[in-house]
């Protein structure tokens, strides 16, 4: 990652390690206080069987292409993503991934912060 004061870019679709290697990637785009900003590529991948995400922050996630499915643990029914959907997490609210596409990279941007 770039120093805070040197202009830094790139591109969300380029090196796609995850699909490359097969194993789920994420990659630091930008980290502040209170403030970090991620890119996702899975490829198959799923939570763990009884797994649930219980984090200490909350999280906006946005999926760029791919498909993938959302479990909430207060929620009956999961919610499937395409590509432009987004969704808000609060801290401490329990989801885990379903499925993404094993077909295609799914390729998300996640922006962690603390409320």
């Amino acid at each position: 990652m770039a120093d805070g004061d040197s202009p830094f870019s790139g591109n969300l679709f380029v090196g796609l390690a995850g699909a490359e290697s097969g194993a789920e990637h994420f990659e630091e785009l930008l980290s502040r206080a209170g403030f970090r900003v991620e890119r996702i590529v899975s490829t198959g991948q799923a939570s763990p069987p009884d797994f649930w995400y219980d984090q200490e922050v909350a999280e906006w996630v946005v999926l760029l292409s791919g498909a993938a499915e959302l479990q909430f643990e207060d929620e009956a029914a999961p919610r499937t993503l395409a590509p432009g959907d987004w969704i808000n997490i609060a801290a401490r609210r329990r989801h885990r991934v379903n499925w993404t596409d094993p077909s295609q990279p799914s390729i998300w941007l996640a922006i962690h912060y603390r409320q």
